[in-house]
């Protein structure tokens, strides 16, 4: 590098450096403004298995950023593939047997119907055969009829009769057994019904064992490796929400009371002071409290002060999502005087530079 660019480097550093100094050092704050020290934070949420079984891949790496819905990990399903083809083998067969079954209902049906008429006919000859005998019975006295040809009317009577007898009786050996194939059917259709169920939940238990991101966030730590076996609820990652990402900061009395929520903030982290975050109050806290000692000087935690809560908004944290890591130290502004100006230095850039310290590179060249 030559002396001219190290030297407009120098220079480079040295105007960020005193942008920083500005904003950061001493208690001089434009009037209407005020401002407390913080941490950025972020809500931390664990991508778990739901139930137990061995990881078979993990897909991405701690820093990544992920999507909503993106696959991140899989468990070994091999078990739970088994148990559905067995499922589905039960389902088969109870089909096939409901199938047959139902055959069998409707031609047993046809023969009730079939031994349902035969009795109606057997019954009809019954009635006329008991008519003849009747006339033959009252002709005898007269002489018309001989004894012989009575007898014989009262042989055909009682034929009959006993034909009518038969016939019942097969009429309800063929209901016996419509019931008996009807209740298989109920029985097949109560194992289809149970077999389906079973391949429903272990459809469902398998789309389980793929393990997708809730919402879109940065991985912060990978917490199980391909070949471990996790438990019901066992952690596999943990990402950083990225949409719901703030700060809190501690503020006196007097400037909570000219407060409001939704009141514009501005956040300034140590690590990149060149890029001021626009931010809303989001909430006051109704309570006063002492401040943390990690925020304040010993003197000022005497004070009581309230906390407020810097939220990014949502449609913002994209743009910031280089910035965005829990912990990081900054300082919060707020405005309780709507017309008060921001100054120049904390006005958020037109555009997020790709690189960070692209803008510090530029400077060097």
């Amino acid at each position: 590098m030559s002396k001219r660019n190290m030297l407009l480097a120098a220079i480079g550093i040295v105007v960020v450096g005193f942008i920083a100094w500005q904003i950061f050092s001493g208690d001089d704050v434009p009037e209407g403004f005020a401002r407390g020290n913080g941490r950025l934070e972020a809500n931390e949420v664990y991508i778990s298995a739901k139930y137990p079984g061995r990881i078979a891949e993990v897909l991405v790496n701690e820093g990544d950023t992920v999507k909503a819905g993106q696959v991140v990990a899989k468990l070994d399903t091999s078990e739970l593939e088994a148990q559905l083809r067995q499922a589905l083998a039960v389902m088969t067969e109870a089909q096939q047997s409901e199938r047959v079954a139902r055959a069998d209902v409707g031609t047993k049906a046809a023969l009730i119907a079939a031994r349902r008429a035969e009795i109606d006919a057997k019954q009809a000859d019954y009635r006329f055969a008991q008519q003849q005998f009747s006339r033959s019975k009252d002709l005898v006295r007269t002489g018309a009829v001989s004894e012989q040809e009575a007898e014989l009317d009262a042989s055909r009577m009682n034929s009959t009769r006993a034909q009518v007898a038969g016939s019942r009786a097969d009429l309800a050996a063929a209901s016996a057994d419509l019931t008996g194939s009807q209740a298989l059917v109920g029985r097949s259709s109560s194992t289809i019904a149970a077999a389906a169920a079973e391949a429903d939940r272990i459809r469902a238990q398998i789309k389980d064992a793929v393990l997708v991101a809730p919402m879109r966030g940065r991985i912060e730590r990978r917490l199980a490796e391909p070949g471990e076996v996790v438990g019901a609820g066992g952690r596999v990652y943990s990402m950083v929400d990225l949409s719901d990402v703030y700060m809190y900061v501690f503020l006196p009395e007097p400037v909570v009371g000219r407060l409001q929520v939704g009141s514009e903030a501005r956040i300034v982290l140590d690590a990149a002071p060149q890029y001021p975050i626009k931010a809303v109050v989001s909430y006051i806290s109704p309570t006063a409290q002492f401040t943390p000692k990690t925020v304040e000087t010993q003197e000022e935690r005497h004070n009581l002060t309230f906390r407020v809560k810097l939220q990014i908004p949502k449609e913002r944290l994209q743009q910031y999502e280089a910035l965005v890591k829990a912990g990081v130290p900054g300082v919060g502004y707020v405005r309780f005087d709507n017309g008060a100006q921001w100054p120049a230095e904390l006005q958020p850039p037109a555009k997020m530079p790709a690189n960070l310290f692209q803008a510090s590179e530029n400077a060097g060249r």
